[in-house]
């Protein structure tokens, strides 16, 4: 099965990076690891040089002035959850650590070997008299895989990341082509029409790419109805005979035979098309909320980020950062304190002025290239990309078949039914 959520640990924790996602952290509550002179360790993600670590060390050392308790961190960088697991196993594990949602349930929720932070949702977030739980919506714990004994509590997340159509709002054949987001599909394809007529490319896409070009399929089954979880766990294959799939992908088709993606994209590797796009030389980009801040430097001085989900998409894909604290910490409290500390409006409120990301907060606006984004993650449900298929289920089933797709090679009905027949025998090969 595929990336649990966004490509988080690759290109989206790197993208975060260049992204400038910075953190902030608050702590509260009580208990034995509370009073002066108690530390506890600190592994983060982040390299020492970076923005979000100079984020964290200044929360770190408003932390440790208010409470006495000292943080030992290691700026351990991207490969940080692969060092977790081991440490684990040793006994050196830290006491807290930060990763994507998806690395952290791979290295250690799924085995049983992170703590449940309920207890954090319940402590007060220092000098706002609320409770955590009142400040992190539970939709975003709602939409993660549970760990073996039930919690989806094993992260608490200080950043969002989300996906969806991003364009220049100051283009003004995007002004004219685009008064408002398009109700319907055929409302969409008008768009496309649109900028068709005036000779301008309606997507730029990176086409040997099968995630971001995949969240097309994504986001038209999410409106459709179709949970991808479940149809990638039907071992006999017969999921895919809904009506509701073949309509998505009819629609990849239109996109695809009505020329509306940018000429010679079937054989072009990111970040060709990228720059293609932040140039001007197409409309929509389909990517993360990351690349407002991974374009920054490209585009030219007046452009204006705006972002529109597919029409009739039901919930946004989510992805989440955040801290995580190991079941054998020696100093769990001390870390709890800190994680609450650090969700204070006035902590992390750095993740949306100096990062320039979305905070898990609805009360911290987001900056200004991401204000639509913040807006879709308003929804009431949010979901992981691909409603969190991980594994090997994706490369074996969908990504060649849907690029054949995407590349014009194969129709729609064509490609349901050989994503049919390759899910069969994939369950099969499972034992």
């Amino acid at each position: 099965m595929r990336r649990s959520t966004m490509p988080a640990v690759t290109r989206v924790v790197g993208a975060a990076a260049a992204t400038a996602l910075a953190l902030g952290v608050s702590a509260c509550g009580s208990g034995g690891d509370g009073k002066a002179g108690t530390s506890f360790t600190y592994w983060s993600m982040w390299r020492a040089e970076e923005p979000q670590a100079q984020v964290l060390k200044a929360a770190i050392a408003d932390f440790t002035a208010s409470t006495g308790i000292k943080v030992d961190v290691n700026w351990a960088g991207r490969d940080v959850s692969k060092k977790i697991g081991p440490a684990i196993a040793a006994n050196q594990a830290p006491d807290l650590w930060d990763q994507a949602n998806d690395a952290i349930f791979g290295a250690v929720a799924s085995a049983g070997q992170a703590r449940d932070l309920s207890s954090v949702l319940s402590m007060q977030v220092p000098g706002e008299n609320v409770p955590v739980s009142q400040v992190i919506p539970a939709k975003y714990f709602d939409m993660l895989p549970k760990d073996p004994a039930g919690s989806n509590h094993y992260v608490i997340p200080y950043e969002v990341a989300t996906t969806g159509l991003y364009y220049n709002a100051a283009d003004p054949d995007m002004a004219a082509a685009l008064p408002g987001a398009p109700a319907d599909w055929a409302g969409l394809l008008k768009v496309c029409d649109t900028l068709k007529a005036k000779s301008k490319p309606c997507i730029a896409s990176e086409g040997e790419d099968p995630w971001t070009n995949g969240l097309y399929l994504d986001y038209l089954l999410n409106a459709g109805g179709i949970d991808v979880s479940k149809l990638a766990a039907d071992k006999s294959g017969a999921a895919w005979d809904d009506p509701a799939v073949l309509k998505a992908a009819q629609r990849v088709e239109q996109l695809v035979k009505g020329g509306y993606i940018i000429p010679g994209y079937d054989a072009t590797k990111f970040p060709a098309q990228e720059t293609n796009w932040a140039s001007g030389k197409a409309a929509f980009y389909m990517n993360g909320s990351w690349v407002t801040s991974e374009v920054a430097k490209q585009v030219p001085a007046g452009w204006k980020f705006g972002s529109i989900l597919l029409p009739g998409v039901k919930s946004p894909d989510a992805a989440l950062f955040g801290f995580s604290i190991p079941k054998k910490a020696k100093h769990a409290e001390a870390a709890e304190k800190f994680i609450a500390f650090f969700l204070q409006k006035k902590q992390l409120s750095g993740i949306a002025t100096t990062a320039l990301n979305i905070t898990p907060r609805e009360d911290i606006p987001a900056p200004a290239e991401l204000a639509d984004a913040q807006k879709a993650l308003g929804s009431a449900t949010v979901r992981l990309a691909f409603d969190g298929v991980a594994g090997d289920w994706s490369p074996k089933v969908l990504d060649k078949n849907y690029l054949d797709l995407w590349h014009g090679k194969t129709g729609a009905e064509q490609f349901v039914a050989k994503c049919k027949a390759d899910q069969v025998s994939y369950w099969k090969t499972q034992g």
